[in-house]
């Protein structure tokens, strides 16, 4: 990415990944953070074997695969990171990520805690982490009722994984209650904005922004 005059220091991208149990918010903050054109993230797309709902739309929620497409992926080492959840499997192609990041722009990531342990080993350092939590588990069932996308039996299997998925929760650099989603917004905002500005993700382009300093007269 070309040094500009908002963003001088050239830098590499960062995979921010935000997490939480199904309910809790994360599809909302991910809608809100790509709709802040100020922010200029890609979102990750996945590829899913898991049917889609009447909401979703292939190519933009997700890419929606048969069994078969997905082993092919993965036997070719063609995913950053896959998982299976609620009897489905999830996916992150491996190749228009590493673009995106070469750019010096950052992706967005809605992946759960799995995903991220892989991503986290294999990219240690251009990965950013946060766990959204619901206020209480009450508000989390209301949520999930609120929706009206799932049967009763599937929000009762989708409780019990979140009691278990919040367990996971020291595995992420940062953890947000999400009891208003305008201030978990403005939370993550804050968190990305600090992220890009961290020394080590941009010592290189730092060092040739002083070195031109220093040349001036």
């Amino acid at each position: 990415m070309a040094p500009t005059t908002r963003d001088p220091i050239q830098r590499r991208g960062l995979m921010l990944i935000l997490s939480s149990p199904s309910g809790a918010g994360k599809t909302t903050l991910t809608r809100d953070l790509l709709q802040d054109s100020s922010l200029d993230l890609t979102l990750s797309i996945s590829v899913t074997t898991r049917q889609r709902r009447t909401s979703e739309v292939d190519g933009i929620h997700y890419y929606f695969k048969p069994k078969a497409e997905f082993d092919r992926l993965r036997t070719q080492d063609d995913l950053l990171e896959y998982a299976e959840v609620h009897g489905n499997f999830y996916g992150t192609p491996r190749g228009p990520v590493e673009q995106v990041l070469s750019q010096g722009r950052d992706m967005l990531f809605d992946i759960d805690y799995q995903g991220t342990q892989q991503v986290q080993k294999r990219a240690p350092h251009d990965v950013v982490t946060i766990f959204i939590l619901p206020p209480s588990m009450r508000e989390l069932r209301a949520r999930l009722e609120r929706r009206a996308e799932d049967a009763p039996e599937v929000i009762a299997k989708r409780l019990v994984a979140a009691r278990n998925e919040i367990t996971r929760w020291p595995i992420y650099d940062y953890v947000i209650v999400n009891e208003d989603i305008q201030t978990a917004l403005a939370e993550v905002k804050s968190i990305l904005i600090a992220e890009r500005l961290k020394r080590a993700r941009s010592a290189e382009g730092i060092t040739r922004f002083v070195e031109m300093l220093l040349t001036e007269g």
